[in-house]
């Protein structure tokens, strides 16, 4: 097999649920011993989008697999699309045994995850990312789900994959705006790093603002390492914490924010990427005026952000219609607003009973 980097992910006294993520350049080459290692199917469905078929369609060679093309874009992660995953499943009769492979970007891995977890009460399924997002973080830690009208990722549960193929060659054929969308979940990461509890010490933060060029150039060593970073941390926190019960938490920074900015704008005008990096703008302002950050953090934290122009220009947003939206957040908790913000260099705390009016200058005008 061609070489790669491999991050394992060790469920807490779950050994049933350990799974590798394997990081390397023109690796998908070696997909078919990939699945006869990891998994005993036979029948293989895989789904994947319009766009990820139509440029990938002559490269990914399956045997014994049947395709199933969904059409691109976050406003169809929902019921309708799910209950075409299980109509192609049923129709290609894969049976207990046989396995699901998510073939795409974040939202191809949600819903084929979350069909893979209930379909027939679970299936096994396989994770190739081929947007940066996925590879550093949708496609990494077993969290899968559609969206409901009313707000992201509402439906969903927690289910492990047999394991993860990150392609960086994918990642090549990702336009400007979609290479953003993923680095600003990169960039998150040096923003939680010390609060991942790892051993290692990647001083991630300055790792982005010395390697800028390469990274937005994807030079494939310098993207290898940053991905391997991203999932180290991850696997970090997931270990410990598998279904969020706590420290999980930490890696939706930005994301209280981010998640009422895609609910209001029906997930349309914004990528996720570029709405999480309004959301860490909200949350370093929002830490700023409670006093947990100082300002010279809160400006480093925002010139990063910007160094990469990830977030664009923030839209006025009406603030009660914001705040019920934040309400609907899946982490909220007792009907209290959860709130993950900086409250030191490169860490972060989970923080509830939020002042409302600080809350709602952090929207209204988020820059420092």
């Amino acid at each position: 097999m061609t070489q790669s980097n491999i991050v394992t992910i060790n469920i807490a006294q779950k050994p049933e649920k350990k799974y590798d993520i394997i990081i390397g350049s023109n690796i998908q080459q070696n997909l078919n011993a990939y699945l006869q290692k990891y998994t005993t199917a036979k029948k293989f469905l895989v789904v994947t989008n319009e766009t990820v078929w139509n440029l990938y369609k002559e490269k990914i060679k399956i045997d014994n697999a049947k395709f199933l093309i969904l059409k691109d874009g976050e406003e169809f992660k929902n019921i309708e699309t799910l209950k075409k995953i299980y109509d192609a499943a049923i129709e290609s009769q894969i049976e207990r045994k046989d396995c699901l492979i998510a073939f795409g970007g974040g939202v191809v891995g949600d819903i084929t995850g979350f069909a893979a977890s209930t379909y027939l009460r679970g299936v096994d399924f396989v994770q190739i990312p081929t947007t940066l997002l996925a590879m550093v973080d949708s496609a990494v830690g077993g969290k899968v789900a559609i969206n409901h009208e009313k707000g992201k990722n509402l439906i969903g549960a927690f289910y492990q994959p047999k394991f993860v193929l990150s392609d960086i060659e994918f990642l090549k054929t990702l336009d400007t705006r979609q290479l953003k969308t993923g680095l600003a979940e990169v960039v998150k990461y040096a923003f939680i790093e010390k609060s991942c509890a790892c051993e290692l010490n990647y001083r991630f933060f300055d790792f982005l603002h010395a390697n800028k060029e390469k990274i937005v150039n994807l030079d494939t060593n310098t993207i290898i390492r940053l991905v391997n970073i991203c999932c180290t941390l991850k696997a970090c926190v997931v270990e410990k914490d598998e279904t969020e019960k706590g420290q999980r938490a930490i890696l939706n920074f930005g994301h209280t924010f981010a998640h009422a900015i895609e609910a209001l704008t029906h997930y349309t005008i914004f990528t996720h990427g570029e709405a999480v990096a309004m959301g860490m703008k909200m949350a370093f302002k929002l830490a700023l005026s409670l006093k947990m950050i100082d300002k010279d953090y809160a400006y480093a934290g925002n010139e990063l952000i910007d160094k990469y122009e990830l977030a664009g220009t923030i839209p006025k947003f009406d603030s009660q219609k914001f705040l019920d939206a934040m309400l609907l957040d899946k982490k909220t908790e007792s009907h209290k607003l959860r709130f993950i913000l900086p409250d030191a260099d490169f860490k972060v705390k989970i923080t509830t009973d939020v002042n409302e009016t600080k809350i709602i200058s952090s929207i209204i005008n988020p820059n420092l």
